[in-house]
């Protein structure tokens, strides 16, 4: 696993505002902006145009957005996840069975239209996990 934990921020509609915001702030470039629309990924009516992924990068910090689809309100101050990346199948699979045993799980794990395999859980402790194995093409 990278030692690496990336928060992962969820808005009600204000995805893109708030990494412009961040940007302004911190510097930093825009990644991976894509739309509900865009995706290869069924979408919700009237979220075409909300983000369902971005990130913004200032040097080493990697900071994720995604707006919730309509009918999936997120309520503020739990509106953070934290994101961690995978080096192996076997690392994201044994984190998985570990992290939802107890726990609640949002997201099976599963292969994505992005090229990783992933899966959002929150523990046992209410702490939401978003886990990533991108996979080399």
């Amino acid at each position: 696993m990278k030692q690496v934990i990336t928060p992962y921020l969820s808005f009600n509609g204000q995805a893109r505002a708030a990494l412009e915001k961040y940007k302004e702030i911190f510097g930093g470039d825009l990644e991976q902006l894509k739309t509900y629309g865009e995706a290869d990924f069924p979408t919700p009516p009237g979220a075409d145009d909300l983000l369902i992924h971005g990130r913004l990068k200032v040097g080493e910090l990697v900071i994720m957005v995604s707006d919730a689809a309509p009918g999936r309100d997120v309520t503020v101050g739990g509106n953070v996840s934290l994101v961690l990346e995978f080096e192996s199948d076997e690392e994201i699979t044994n984190a998985y069975e570990a992290l939802s045993k107890n726990g609640s799980v949002f997201m099976e794990l599963q292969d994505t239209f992005w090229g990783a395999k992933y899966a959002k859980v929150r523990d046992e402790f209410g702490i939401t996990w978003d886990l990533n194995y991108q996979k080399q093409a």
